[in-house]
């Protein structure tokens, strides 16, 4: 079914793979008659050929990347332009999309969230950008039917911000670098690798994107394969899926942690850009004669079955048909895991789900921009067609992931197949997808075309004692469950008729309602706040010394965003730095605030030059030991904060709040072991904290510890490659050692000036 390769591998013609070992060569030549050079060679593929288009650097190794087209959405855009606004944007010097579809319903928090949509409005108005109202489209549904085009790239402040299959290279990254963007500075990375993605055969009838991509999340997360890399989806099997399909697996690619994603294209997506009015956009793509990839997943197509990723990760895979004859084993060993991820908080229960020797769940969601496509709904509907979810326990629920996709739905009869069964249709919304909306009763387990399955992500809270989880499928086997009333079924037991339905895309709706400034900026326009919208608090540049208090220590394998800052209720005061402050790790630990902000009041008070020290013994304890480590430092050149520990934190969102939000209640560094995501680290940069590394299995300090770390700025400014740091107070003095892994010189100096905003400061 998947197979990744141990070595690289060559590409020939787009079709035959030859793996690269010490025979390669010669059997490249056998095939095309001349020399291969393998660095040329990486040179041949989409990925290399896109960058290398929009890499504006003199190197193709340190590229500095411009994009063509920004993407925000209604819990990220006011705190980008507020950054940007802080530090001189006078004009949105691409097209910026700005959408609403996280805060849409305006259910909590009074007025806030409607302002935050007038902000919107406003700034589109005034700076030049586009805003697309809340209900009509989900960010990258929109993306893919009004901004994608071939060969370009864009940049979201989403993580799923994936259009390769329509020839786009896309990612998805925290808010700050959008700023930088806004503000004509350039992402900046290092020449990733590019792994190929083979398709080959084509999928049964019953399995659809959603089966394909948790096949490949499932194989490749946990060794990282693909981390921080590009996928490029090549092979003869890309020709036996539509668009939509390409679509459904591609905008998955997020989840495997890799960099972007990149397909070849064709007539089917030729044909996407025509139905969408935008036949210009559409470009031809493949890997040159002899491309060169630095890894390789070769999938049958043919042999995915339906498949199930379990509580609490997408990686967490299994086929239905395995789930189904090993349900109690299995069941057992997703429980024992999750002691892990909810600390034994609640007692968390899978096998009490069983019923007759069958998993029963209470919910089904069809939603946003994994589950929401066209034919996904139409293939539901198929398969749901005069049957009913019946009247016990289990609820549907889907949502279109646009209006001009809810209309043909309506127009082809599926929307009415739908709701005859008792199936609720929405409108386009992401909120299932990060628990804003359709959350389960407590201990219920809901089956999800979704993107993220993570602890309390579905709505429920940990802190007052709630659970419930959340299980990834396909469209089609959630239908083939609702029509088994709620008894878990892979779509494959379906014998009837799965339809193929022409789509017609009416791109008057939004004529009639998104606002399109086409690029023009109209200063006449005043912004429109609401009392929710706040500036930045001040933040100071790095001292030459760091007295830091580990104030959380986190021992799981993965450590989400989600877990870091909630999402869910907690969105509606994004907009409010201090406000949403408040809810930082509240979820995973709830001490985290309050011992924050106690070593904060430390910080403020050395920053009024006051005597922070004696307002806490322990602190004093601490610097009496640094004195005896370098005389010199004291309250001057000493910044105080706070730090925590986890072994891999930031999988999942890329919000920048779950940096951000540590930085405003005094965090000057994370220590990991790793970072799981390019975008987290970067989030931490960008917010001016220090992304500290720690040996695996080394660990001097422990929560609530001090560490001094002396000369700190120098390290940063000299680029030193270990840095000492000390436990220090309660008697002790360890030396430990740490590192900040690679930097650019621009990296360094948004740290040294404490932070994106002090840096672009004019």
């Amino acid at each position: 079914m998947i197979q990744l390769l141990e070595t690289g591998a060559y590409l020939i013609n787009g079709t035959e793979l030859i793996a690269d070992n010490a025979e390669a060569a010669a059997a490249v030549k056998a095939k095309t008659g001349r020399e291969i050079n393998k660095a040329e060679a990486g040179k041949e593929t989409i990925a290399y050929g896109i960058l290398q288009e929009h890499n504006t650097s003199d190197s193709m190794d340190k590229l500095k990347i411009k994009f063509d087209k920004l993407t925000s959405h209604d819990i990220t855009f006011v705190g980008i332009i507020q950054t940007a606004r802080a530090s001189g944007l006078t004009k949105f010097p691409v097209p910026y999309v700005l959408t609403n579809c996280h805060n849409s319903l305006c259910a909590v928090g009074g007025t806030i969230n409607e302002d935050d949509h007038m902000f919107g409005l406003t700034c589109a108005k005034r700076y030049g950008g586009v805003y697309v109202p809340p209900h009509q489209a989900v960010i990258h549904q929109f993306a893919r039917e009004m901004l994608a085009g071939g060969g370009r790239m864009i940049l979201g402040s989403d993580s799923h911000t994936r259009y390769g299959a329509l020839g786009t290279m896309a990612m998805g990254e925290g808010g700050p670098e959008l700023v930088k963007q806004l503000l004509n500075q350039t992402y900046d990375i290092n020449l990733p690798d590019v792994v190929a993605v083979y398709l080959e055969g084509a999928p049964v009838k019953g399995v659809g994107p959603q089966d394909v991509a948790l096949a490949i999340i499932g194989a490749v997360f946990q060794n990282g394969y693909v981390k921080n890399k590009v996928m490029e989806f090549v092979g003869p099997g890309v020709s036996s899926l539509s668009a939509d399909f390409r679509i459904g697996i591609d905008v998955m690619t997020t989840e495997t942690t890799c960099l972007s994603s990149i397909w070849r294209t064709d007539d089917a997506i030729r044909e996407f850009y025509d139905i969408h009015g935008r036949s210009e956009d559409f470009a031809v793509l493949n890997p040159g004669e002899v491309a060169y990839y630095d890894g390789c997943i070769r999938v049958d197509l043919s042999k995915i079955k339906p498949m199930i990723a379990m509580p609490f990760h997408p990686s967490n895979t299994y086929t239905i048909e395995e789930l189904n004859a090993n349900l109690l084993d299995i069941l057992d060993d997703c429980e024992k895991k999750a002691l892990v991820s909810l600390d034994g908080a609640v007692d968390f229960k899978l096998k009490d789900k069983v019923r007759a020797g069958k998993l029963y769940v209470e919910q089904g969601i069809i939603a946003g921009c994994a589950g929401g496509g066209f034919e996904n709904i139409c293939a539901a509907a198929d398969i749901l067609e005069n049957a009913s979810i019946g009247p016990d326990a289990f609820t549907l629920s889907v949502y279109p992931a646009s209006m001009p996709i809810y209309m043909e739905l309506v127009k082809n009869g599926c929307a009415a197949k739908l709701m005859e069964t008792g199936a609720i249709l929405k409108t386009a919304f992401c909120g299932p997808c990060f628990g804003a909306g359709d959350t389960p009763a407590n201990n219920a387990f809901s089956i999800r075309h979704s993107t993220r399955n993570f602890p309390n992500r579905e709505g429920s809270k940990l802190q007052s004692g709630q659970i419930a989880s959340v299980a990834l499928m396909d469209a089609r086997s959630i239908a083939a469950t609702a029509a088994n009333k709620g008894y878990l079924t892979p779509a494959t037991d379906f014998d009837g008729k799965i339809n193929q339905y022409q789509y017609f895309f009416d791109k008057k709706i939004y004529e009639n309602r998104v606002f399109d400034s086409k690029g023009v900026a109209d200063t006449s326009v005043e912004i429109q706040f609401g009392p929710n919208i706040k500036d930045w608090p001040a933040m100071v540049a790095l001292t030459d010394n760091l007295m830091l208090k580990v104030v959380s220590e986190i021992h799981d394998p993965v450590t989400t965003t989600d877990e870091l800052i909630p999402s869910g209720e907690t969105s509606s005061y994004r907009s409010n730095p201090l406000g949403l402050a408040e809810f930082t790790l509240s979820r995973k630990d709830p001490n985290y605030v309050r011992l924050a902000k106690e070593i904060q009041a430390a910080e403020k008070a050395r920053e009024e030059n006051a005597c922070p020290v004696q307002k806490f013994a322990e602190l004093e304890d601490a610097w009496s030991t640094m004195k005896t480590i370098t005389p010199d430092a004291d309250r001057s050149n000493t910044g105080i904060g706070s730090t925590i520990f986890a072994v891999k934190p930031g999988d999942g969102s890329a919000r920048e709040q779950a940096a951000s939000c540590q930085k405003v209640l005094g965090g000057w560094a994370n220590i990991a072991n790793e970072y799981a995501t390019k975008r987290y680290r970067s989030n931490l940069i960008n917010w001016g904290m220090l992304p500290f590394i720690i040996k695996d299995g080394e660990l001097p300090f422990k929560n609530l510890d001090y560490i001094y770390i002396p000369g700190i700025r120098k390290a940063v400014e000299e680029k030193t490659d270990v840095i000492k740091a000390y436990v220090v107070g309660n008697g002790q003095k360890k030396e430990f050692e740490m590192t900040l892994g690679e930097l650019t010189d621009e990296e360094r100096q948004i740290i040294l000036k404490g932070c994106l905003i002090n840096y672009n400061r004019v």
